[in-house]
């Protein structure tokens, strides 16, 4: 069974996504590792959505709420939330819901930004992440691949193919009605990752020049030679000349006393967890554009989901689950079939044959199986898995049980 528990900008609060941000991953891990009903566990993190898919061992009746409860209650102590609060902060799916959620995830449909470009990969590197950790399941490998198959698909099918939109473009939309000339700016990057190197092109996009980058781990002067910047080994008197700054680390907090008080400054937060200390906001001259301002000013309007990609997102989940109901009768037929012609080579070796009548019987059994393999799926999809089974037992003598369970959503807060 497929369990999804998601935080995001539309029903949890920054402080709460930092937590969970912070903190659940190590408890999905132990959960893989310790608790006998959940074989597999990827943890999404971004700066605006908290995401935990777990592959959860088929309970017995009613025991899916029980799994739930210990999920939640695993996230929350090791966040420093009360189960309460995570409760009313996080919405549960489950099966074929939980695949729908991803898919629209992936493909930027669920993002403050609707269809931004960053997202996708973000899917891709908490799934390797999983796999380095040896925490994904077959179950779960086979759901990401579908996301990234399925996000494809939406950038190349629909208008949002090509729309390069992101929250950091956003944030710098915003922080242009404070900013008079990128060109003329003076700005101090912190971080040297995947998401600084997508902050400068969008800065140079808008004609910044004068960028510089500072790493709380050493790592700016590599990073500023591959792309041109200049680096700085004191962030402090860096600042102090600086018209923007600019973070987005997972190694530092800068805190209010690392900026003079009565010089104009604006200051972008794009880091989770936080890598401003709110009270920067307090210096006088500083403001602080952090993410909670960026979401509640997202141009939802312009920005709007088409309806186009909603239905290749849902044609997706419908595909995924009804692929998951077929696989049992597709391999109880081919265990069938193949059973048939093991038994025939055998005789057959016994007169004296060689492998090319093997060779021949297998190639066989495969051009014989794959026109019923393709309708079985073709039959899931329509809803009439159960006329598969009665098919297979009328024709064939097989009982097949099909995995039904696990497809209602359990319960959910927006």
């Amino acid at each position: 069974m497929l369990l999804c528990l998601t935080a995001n900008h539309r029903n949890a609060s920054l402080d709460v996504l930092e937590r969970l941000s912070v903190g659940a991953p190590t408890a999905t891990r132990a959960l893989v590792q310790d608790e006998i009903f959940v074989s597999g566990a990827v943890v999404l993190a971004t700066c605006s959505r908290f995401e935990a898919y777990l592959d959860i061992d088929e309970p017995l009746t009613g025991g899916e709420a029980v799994a739930v409860e210990s999920v939640v209650e695993a996230m929350a102590q090791a966040s420093d939330v009360s189960p309460d609060l995570l409760r009313a902060s996080v919405a549960v799916h489950q099966g074929a819901d939980a695949a729908a959620h991803l898919f629209a995830v992936t493909s930027g449909l669920e993002s403050v930004v609707v269809g931004e470009d960053e997202i996708s990969g973000q899917v891709r590197r908490a799934l390797e992440d999983a796999r380095t950790d040896g925490l994904t399941s077959g179950e779960l490998e086979r759901l990401f691949q579908k996301a990234t198959h399925t996000s494809r698909g939406v950038r190349n099918r629909t208008q949002l193919r090509g729309a390069h939109r992101s929250l950091v473009r956003l944030a710098l939309e915003l922080a242009s009605s404070r900013v008079a000339d990128w060109a003329a700016a003076r700005i101090v990057l912190v971080g040297t990752g995947r998401y600084a190197a997508r902050t400068v092109d969008a800065l140079r996009a808008r004609g910044a020049g004068d960028v510089h980058v500072f790493s709380p781990s050493g790592r700016a002067e590599g990073f500023a030679v591959q792309r041109g910047l200049l680096p700085v080994a004191d962030f402090a008197a860096a600042a102090a000349q600086a018209d923007v700054v600019i973070t987005c680390t997972a190694d530092a907090v800068v805190h209010a006393d690392a900026f003079v008080p009565g010089r104009r400054m604006l200051v972008i937060d794009l880091g989770l967890p936080r890598n401003v200390d709110p009270a920067v906001g307090e210096v006088a001259g500083v403001e602080l554009l952090d993410l909670e301002t960026i979401r509640l000013h997202a141009p939802l309007e312009e920005f709007s989901a088409h309806t186009d990609a909603r239905a290749i997102v849902g044609d997706a989940a419908t595909e995924f689950a009804a692929d998951r109901e077929a696989g049992p009768a597709i391999t109880a037929l081919r265990g069938e079939v193949l059973k048939v012609v093991d038994d025939e080579i055998a005789r057959a070796r016994a007169r004296g044959a060689g492998d090319d009548v093997e060779a021949a019987l297998r190639h066989l059994a495969g051009v014989l199986l794959h026109k019923p393999s393709v309708r079985i799926r073709e039959l899931a999809v329509e809803g009439r898995i159960d006329d598969v089974r009665g098919a297979l037992e009328l024709l064939h003598g097989l009982s097949v049980e099909i995995p039904g369970a696990g497809d209602d959503e359990l319960w959910a807060t927006a």
